[in-house]
């Protein structure tokens, strides 16, 4: 937290406050003007000078309800212990400084620092299927295992998004949701428990200020940060539009490397997905393997074997016992599943639900239930 003693601090936020200037022409003004302070003391007709510059720029610029603003943001920031970090502090993440719209500012809460040797976004759509779903977990899972350590981003929103995050905490990885909005608010509210997790196991990472709400142009903005700073992009199920797509994109202007999960062809949440490996804007991923052989990723020090699933502390006893009545890549009715057990009927569909809910086991047609266990090797 030593730059919130940095004098500078409160021109840095207040560049990032000047309506309709962008990260782009921000940075172009501060090495015209030589510093953050010198950009707020640059008189109206010095900065019309400035290409890009207009008049309502240059009013915006010199307007002191601006750094005004800035300071009661440091007080904000001071308050909730949150980390600013200006595009040339050492801090701020290498991978996203290499982006020519990289942000001016993040303001980070948390504990990582943002430069890990492995980093992988994923995204997708908020209305997963237990498909996506599934492989997701299972990918963090065995990345887990063999090892990697990767720090998982994504957005925090429904479906993929929050799947990946709560996939990597429960295995024991650093995860990064960034925000499309200020740290005031956790959207959507259903994530907020998610969210305070992540701060002791990751970071939350913005470039709003607190006060600033989510709304369409801001998912979309923050989706250049997702892309940027990571290593890689994977997008597990999106229809032909959405923002994972744009994401996808921005990481190959990056030159970063995109997957893409394939899906069947009559599935809208797959259309977007297989058309990335039909253009050749992602890679095709089934397996870790994938992601080892394109990023040249080689195993750590992790587990050989994915931890059993009976073998979770934060199973019930009577979780455990109807775990251990599925077999992997068997299927089985909840009625048969009740019989073999000794659960009523009433019971079994509890548990069988609330295993579901946590990544245990899938639900198919005709209460049909087995493992959630991935093995796209076969």
């Amino acid at each position: 937290m030593d730059n919130l003693n940095d004098p500078q601090l409160k021109y840095k936020v207040g560049i990032n406050m000047i309506p309709g200037i962008g990260s782009v022409l921000a940075k172009k003004i501060i090495e015209f003007t030589g510093s953050p302070e010198e950009v707020f003391r640059t008189s109206e007709s010095t900065l019309l000078t400035i290409p890009g510059i207009g008049k309502t720029l240059a009013r915006n610029i010199t307007n002191h309800e601006i750094l005004y603003r800035a300071e009661k943001e440091l007080e904000f920031i001071s308050r909730y212990r949150i980390r600013p970090l200006y595009y040339l502090d050492d801090g701020y993440p290498e991978r996203l400084k290499q982006c020519p719209d990289s942000p001016v500012i993040l303001f980070v809460k948390g504990t990582i620092g943002l430069d890990h040797p492995r980093v992988l976004s994923i995204v997708g759509t908020r209305s997963a299927s237990s498909y996506g779903l599934e492989f997701c977990r299972h990918l963090i899972s065995e990345l887990a295992a063999k090892g990697y350590d990767p720090v998982i981003v994504s957005g925090l929103a429904y479906g993929i998004d929050i799947c990946a995050h709560r996939a990597a905490l429960d295995n024991g990885l650093q995860t990064v949701a960034v925000l499309a909005h200020g740290m005031a608010t956790v959207y959507p509210r259903e994530h907020r428990d998610a969210a305070e997790k992540i701060t002791g196991q990751g970071a939350l990472v913005t470039d709003f200020e607190s006060y600033i709400q989510p709304d369409r142009g801001n998912f979309l903005k923050r989706n250049r940060i997702i892309a940027g700073i990571a290593d890689a992009t994977l997008v597990i199920e999106s229809s032909m539009k959405g923002g994972a797509l744009i994401t996808a994109d921005l990481a190959g202007s990056y030159n970063r490397d995109v997957f893409a999960l394939p899906g069947r062809v009559t599935d809208k949440r797959s259309q977007g997905c297989n058309n990335l490996i039909k253009t050749n804007k992602a890679a095709l991923i089934e397996q870790v393997k994938d992601l080892e052989y394109i990023m040249g990723w080689m195993p750590g020090k992790g587990s050989a074997e994915r931890e059993k699933p009976d073998s979770r502390d934060d199973l019930s006893d009577d979780e455990r016992v109807l775990i251990r009545t599925l077999v992997p890549d068997k299927e089985l009715p909840a009625d048969l599943i009740s019989a073999e057990t000794g659960f009523s009927a009433g019971k079994t569909s509890s548990l069988l639900l609330n295993l579901e809910i946590n990544g245990y086991v899938t639900s198919l047609p005709g209460k049909i239930y087995r493992l959630a266990v991935f093995n796209f090797s076969s």
